[in-house]
């Protein structure tokens, strides 16, 4: 047999990111259309709780301790940035609390860390944003939370909007989430959060942002905008705010 080695080149040489994702994502697919093809994602999950989405899953989710052994499990595999991919966990107990948990990552031998809401808060400093509209899939008291995380960087939430759901948030589909993001635009928001990263988004950013003239940050893809970052590599995927920041 007549076989040439030769003509073979690669496999294409992959730069990781290791992921600590909530036991329930379900988006594991809307995470890859976010990274160039170099990059390799390394998923680990908290364990599972038995409890719905609400403020008291938020901390169980986030326990320190849960995040380091969750980056042990990954770190035999190299990875360059680990990020913890939970919104609510990352800004539930306030700024300080989302800075322990990239030092506690670290600390568990991680060498660079990024969260979601230390994502959102890097991007909102960068582009100079200080009045957000916000949509959430989560209750009341979840989303005031969020309310409170931003305003402890002095970022006012002028209009909000939440779903109210306890589960299944991955299943809601972009109809319903596209007509609550244009419900929860307000004039004098410089820009529309979307919470959660179990909310489907990636295929509504684009044509929301010419839609409303104005960015919209969406969990997953803030979170691996940072790695990104992190890694001197090319931000791919839609957001016309990544090329001003990037």
């Amino acid at each position: 047999m007549d076989f040439d080695f030769l003509a073979f080149d690669g496999p294409l040489a992959q730069r990781g990111i290791g992921v600590i994702a909530p036991f329930d994502l379900a988006l594991e697919r809307e995470l890859w259309r976010w990274v160039p093809m170099e990059v390799s994602l390394h998923l680990a999950r908290t364990p599972y709780e038995p409890v719905p989405v609400s403020m008291e899953m938020a901390r169980l989710v986030s326990d320190s301790h849960h995040l380091a052994s969750a980056t042990r499990d990954v770190l035999h595999v190299e990875p360059e940035v680990v990020a913890y991919l939970c919104t609510s966990g990352s800004f539930v107990n306030g700024v300080d609390y989302e800075r322990s948990l990239t030092k506690a990552i670290c600390d568990a031998g991680a060498p660079d860390a990024v969260t979601t809401s230390g994502a959102l808060a890097e991007v909102l400093h960068q582009l100079d944003l200080h009045r957000v509209s916000v949509l959430t899939p989560y209750d009341a008291d979840l989303t005031r939370a969020l309310h409170d995380f931003l305003a402890e960087l002095d970022v006012t939430t002028v209009a909000s909007d939440h779903l109210g759901l306890g589960g299944g948030i991955w299943k809601v589909s972009y109809r319903t989430i596209a007509e609550r993001i244009l419900a929860a635009d307000h004039g004098d928001a410089e820009a529309i959060f979307v919470s959660c990263t179990n909310l489907p988004t990636y295929d509504l950013i684009e044509p929301l942002e010419t839609a409303l003239g104005k960015p919209v940050l969406t969990a997953n893809q803030l979170t691996m905008w940072a790695c990104l970052r992190r890694m001197d590599l090319p931000i791919v995927g839609p957001g016309r705010w990544l090329r001003d920041v990037s």
